[in-house]
């Protein structure tokens, strides 16, 4: 057999090298013509097909189900069963590798992630697909630099300063040590004061305002340089048995690591970013911890983290974040008597990179808010898009006077955008049902969410027409064929071809059954619990949503990184075969779930 096989593609790509020498032993190379049926139903197949060249099509009757082009493979269920559940026929020149049926079930039998990525079903196979991803963490992240972690400022005082004087330095910038100079030694020598040495002084008996800091402090200094690793630079600290070590390039000193900081960065770098944001005393400092936030992703997915765990890192920040720049703004009176929330991908916590602002503002009932208002909204919507986060085209931000009003008010605008879901008041109600609180009073939205539920339940028409979104942007499976039909665009709309019809779909679901959660992933467990969705259909559903989030953000990094406008949109050819394999699989998950959304609703009677 030829050594052209391409062992890079799944599920060929988790083969040992001995594995591969089963391949190469026991495959061979065939051709179809066009429209000649390579498998028709009932038959038992005696091969794994690998497409070299040409594509391919899967019939369930006169069902177009599944198209297959180069480094794909088909059959692995038909293998398995025993026999042909589908028919597949070549729509031009077919050129592909053929794999004997007892070699596929040395290979299940050996490698388990061979036969998950081969044959299972869509939830196996992303769970093996996820462990084969999921990578080492803390590895990558001790690769990371020093000057990538949280580098606390120096701050420098003379040896001959007293030490209450040092006490108040330490009171007013929240540190634990600083570093003294000490110009009378020869040559000049730098030396560290800690909480420690504070102690000792203590414990002596003298007082405080007598004693120098340079006497109790310690000249053995140890320092790492920006550019080393902060692996290294926390082996350094264990060898020294220290707790912080001096960064400095060369003799100009740039702060200080501590281990504690060390280790957050090692188990969380969102811990960091935390940090900042809770000490932030202005709306500048909180610019540069959202700075932070891109960066803190970056690393992360790298590093292997899945993009749902991620997500619910950016949905804390985020809260934290807008929550900080909010009090900082608005008067505290304000604050207590209105719930500022935020909507959509954000108030779901399927955010990952900044997108547009989604957010608005409920006042309670019979307060009279400031004069300014309006105002104090502009500034904050202000802060937001200096935190990265642009303006909403579409205006729906506390900066939009429709958007801000008395809970008894949002509840009757609400009411009405049920009553009436076309245009505007459709996609107003879909980004209002995912509303999350993140400052304020939370119980003023509950109260708003409590009138739209009641008035839902029971009113069939109008679930069936806010259902109805969910055909809002035509089909996956005619985007699939088109593309591997030669057509040259090779970017993918994932929001508009996979997330939102499944988002939407789990959404008109939530409503129909009043659920509270705002979440996809929540919204799916309780309808599972409920019996509105079969356990299994929830396990696809909720891997697929998880699936397309990871292309998502890996598609946004790569954008960020050529410093393009982050869209989402993943190009096709970017993928590997694995992804490709998967992608369809779950687009495909997206159209049978559309099929029992439509039946659940009665939409072909609309």
């Amino acid at each position: 057999m030829p050594n052209a096989f391409n062992f890079n593609a799944s599920p060929f790509d988790s083969l040992t090298q001995h594995e591969q020498r089963q391949v190469r032993d026991h495959v061979d190379v065939v051709y179809y013509r066009p429209d000649e049926v390579i498998l028709d139903v009932g038959t038992a197949p005696t091969h794994l097909f690998v497409i070299i060249k040409g594509v391919v099509e899967q019939f369930d009757g006169e069902d177009l189900v599944a198209t297959y082009g180069p480094d794909d493979s088909f059959d692995g269920r038909a293998l398995v069963a025993g026999k042909a559940s589908s028919r597949f026929v070549a729509v031009e020149e077919v050129v592909a590798y053929a794999l004997a049926r007892q070699t596929v079930n040395d290979l299940i039998a050996s490698n388990a992630t061979f036969g998950a990525l081969l044959f299972s079903d869509l939830g196996a196979k992303l769970s093996a697909a996820s462990q084969r991803q999921s990578g080492n963490e803390l590895q990558a992240l001790n690769m990371a630099r020093v000057d990538e972690a949280f580098v606390r400022p120096a701050h420098l005082v003379d040896a001959d300063t007293d030490i209450v004087s040092v006490v108040r330095l330490f009171q007013k910038e929240r540190t634990t040590n600083v570093l003294v100079r000490d110009p009378a030694s020869q040559p000049p020598r730098l030396g560290m004061f800690t909480t420690n040495a504070l102690q000792r002084a203590i414990l002596s008996g003298r007082p405080l305002e007598q004693i120098a800091v340079g006497e109790l402090s310690n000249y053995a200094l140890v320092s790492v340089r920006p550019s080393d690793l902060v692996g290294d630079a926390l082996a350094t600290m264990v060898r020294h048995h220290i707790h912080r070590v001096v960064v400095r390039e060369g003799e100009q000193v740039l702060g200080v690591l501590e281990a504690l900081d060390v280790f957050s960065f090692l188990s969380n770098h969102s811990m960091l970013i935390t940090l900042r944001i809770n000490g932030a005393r202005d709306i500048d400092e909180l610019a540069e911890a959202a700075a932070r936030i891109t960066d803190m992703i970056r690393r992360q997915f790298r590093g292997g983290t899945r993009a749902e765990l991620i997500a619910r890192l950016v949905q804390d920040l985020n809260a934290r974040l807008f929550d900080r720049a909010w009090q900082l703004i608005a008067p505290a009176e304000l604050v207590a008597h209105s719930c500022l929330f935020v909507m959509g991908s954000e108030g779901r916590g399927e955010q990952l990179l900044k997108t547009d602002q989604d957010n608005g503002l409920i006042l309670r009932d019979g307060y009279a808010p400031p004069a300014d208002l309006a105002g104090i909204c502009q500034r904050f919507s202000d802060a937001l898009a200096r935190f990265g986060y642009p303006p909403c085209p579409g205006g729906i931000m506390v900066s939009n006077p429709a958007w801000r009003m008395a809970a008894s008010e949002f509840a009757q605008t609400t009411r009405r955008w049920l009553a009436m879901p076309e245009g505007d008041s459709l996609m107003n109600l879909a980004i209002f049902m995912d509303a999350h609180a993140v400052s304020g009073d939370a119980s003023l939205l509950e109260q708003v969410r409590d009138s739209l539920t009641r008035m839902a339940v029971d009113n069939d028409a109008m679930l069936a027409r806010f259902a109805g979104a969910i055909d809002a942007f035509g089909g996956s499976i005619g985007w699939w064929n088109r593309l591997l039909g030669g057509e040259a665009a090779q970017l993918l709309n994932l929001k508009k071809e996979g997330i939102f019809p499944l988002v939407h779909g789990v959404r008109s679901m939530a409503l129909a059954a009043r659920l509270p959660d705002t979440g996809t992933v929540a919204r799916i467990e309780a309808l599972v619990q409920r019996g509105e969705l079969s356990a299994d259909t929830g396990r696809e559903l909720t891997e697929s949503l998880h699936f397309f989030l990871s292309l998502r953000l890996k598609a946004g990094l790569a954008e960020l990184d050529r410093q393009q406008p982050v869209t989402g949109a993943v190009d096709f050819k970017s993928l590997n075969s694995l992804e490709r394999d998967l992608l369809k699989d779950t687009l495909d998950a997206v159209k049978r779930f559309k099929a029992q959304l439509r039946h659940r609703f009665r939409l072909n009677a609309l």
